[in-house]
């Protein structure tokens, strides 16, 4: 059995599956954008729609038991109707409810940052406080003091309000009140079915500086510093200054969130925007690490730095990629001359490997022995490509969450018919060259193995990856195919000039 001679062989493989595992959890679990092209007039017009549209008063939601607060109940006194409120200045548009229900947040900077009616849900945001055991909406007389500032009073609890967006599109708010209260928040998502996978936004919280999902039925204790719903490209996030939060608990669809103690004044922001990397870093309180690169972003964020870089000089976000891909590959070239290296080396001694094969195909440790020998009379490490190729395992993995994350990507043109390099190329041209250049690539390799199956494996691992690839980002499949087909260019000039 030619166990040393296999090895790298495995090894390819082992990383092969391991890269179709990664894509396969993207494809089949991984939040979808949902904003597509075209939405933008329909959310101009839901914005329309809710500032002249009146709601109900809202029932009062009973609160879990242990969150039972000894507050005496509030004398209360008449509470005006619900009314509906938008603030805007030259960045953000924000519509609201004297209930402090945030009902839509539009950024106005771009046409392809708009998105009306968060997660499409009725109340993406409410505020609540404790009254007699049960959680109660708060509801307010609110009067504008300018475009973008609001402020009033709910009488029955003698709690003021007071919010305006920022320079930033950030919706400033602080809540007072001579009495300390208990606050609770709520947030909302949604489960939806696409493209058969089953879609769920991410519910995101920060404690220190972890950045943890939770999921339905889950509870995190804090002191934790902000909530927020992750769209994939898009953030709705809502941070309190300070640590307050004292736990979080998601159950069908509802975050709720509960302040440590009581106090005399509560303050914060929401936030709502394309989950760009640095414009998050950019707004502070740690946002940025809603941008999840994985294991390896200390290899990503220089990724991403890089293409921006790039895209300064050369406007074109695909032209981009093409770039930073080949400086990666010619910067990694000393590594993978010695593994091209070794596989030529590897493909010289197939012959004598076949007739020691032949000779001792009935004693499989005197062809072992025998084999190795070989190797050693010629130089020749099987293993010797491994290390180089595991090394730039961590890279490619880095490079993937760049292109799979990267908010530059969404509604940003290529060539021809690729309009979108965040959706998948409609046509499926990038994929199915992709797999046509990884066939010749596995053709350049020596062919160490006698096991029929993994041969197999071998042959039909291009396929499969096209099949994985085909409804992934086409700037991820752009990256995978410009590697693929300058490696082989690398790869055929180390053949060339090894002897």
């Amino acid at each position: 059995m030619l166990v040393m001679a296999s090895e790298q062989k495995r090894l390819f493989l082992t990383l092969s599956l391991s890269a179709l595992v990664l894509f396969g959890w993207q494809y089949f679990f991984a939040p979808k954008n949902q904003f597509e092209k075209g939405s933008f007039d329909k959310n101009k017009q839901a914005v329309a729609q809710a500032d002249s549209k009146h709601e109900k008063a809202v029932a009062v939601d009973k609160l879990p038991a242990e969150g039972t607060s000894n507050q005496a109940p509030v004398e209360q006194t008449v509470a005006p109707s619900v009314s509906v409120y938008t603030l805007s200045n030259s960045v953000t548009k924000v519509v609201l409810t004297n209930e402090l229900v945030i009902k839509s947040f539009m950024p106005l900077k771009e046409e392809r940052d708009a998105f009306t009616d968060i997660v499409g849900v009725k109340k993406p945001f409410q505020f609540f406080i404790v009254n007699n055991g049960s959680l109660t909406p708060l509801l307010f007389n609110l009067s504008k003091t300018s475009e973008s500032e609001i402020s009033g009073t709910d009488s029955r609890f003698n709690i003021n309000f007071n919010a305006y967006l920022d320079e930033k599109g950030l919706f400033q708010w602080t809540l007072s009140s001579t009495k300390p209260y208990q606050y609770f928040t709520r947030m909302q998502s949604e489960k939806q079915e696409g493209e058969g996978r089953q879609i769920r936004q991410y519910v995101t919280l920060l404690k220190d500086t972890q950045r943890t999902n939770i999921d339905d039925d889950e509870k995190y204790d804090g002191p934790l510093q902000w909530m927020a719903v992750d769209y994939h490209y898009h953030l709705f996030a809502n941070v309190f200054n300070g640590k307050p939060m004292s736990s979080i608990k998601i159950a069908s669809g509802n975050l709720d969130t509960k302040i440590i103690e009581s106090t005399t004044s509560l303050s914060g922001f929401s936030f709502y925007g394309l989950k760009g990397h640095d414009e998050l870093q950019a707004i502070g309180s740690k946002l940025h690490l809603a941008v999840d690169f994985g294991v390896f972003g200390i290899i990503a964020v220089p990724i991403l730095k890089g293409i921006q870089f790039i895209y300064k000089y050369v406007p074109n976000y695909g032209l981009a990629i093409i770039l930073i891909t080949i400086f990666i590959r010619t910067l990694l070239f000393p590594l993978q001359f010695k593994s091209f290296k070794s596989m030529k080396k590897m493909q010289k001694l197939q012959p004598e490997l076949a007739k020691l094969k032949e000779k001792h195909a009935d004693d499989p440790q005197k062809m072992q022995r025998a084999t190795m020998e070989l190797f050693k009379k010629n130089g020749a490490n099987p293993m010797g490509g491994c290390l180089p190729l595991l090394l730039q395992m961590p890279v490619f993995f880095a490079f993937y969450q760049v292109l799979f994350n990267s908010v530059e990507l969404l509604n940003a043109p290529f060539m021809l018919w690729i309009t979108d390099l965040s959706a998948k190329d409609q046509y499926y041209v990038l994929p199915i060259l992709m797999g046509i250049a990884m066939f010749f690539q596995t053709k350049l390799n020596p062919s160490t193995t006698a096991d029929p199956m993994q041969k197999k494996m071998m042959m039909f691992m291009p396929l499969i990856f096209t099949f994985f690839m085909k409804d992934l980002p086409a700037g991820l499949n752009l990256y995978i195919l410009v590697s693929t087909v300058f490696g082989i260019t690398q790869q055929l000039f180390v053949y060339k000039t090894v002897d």
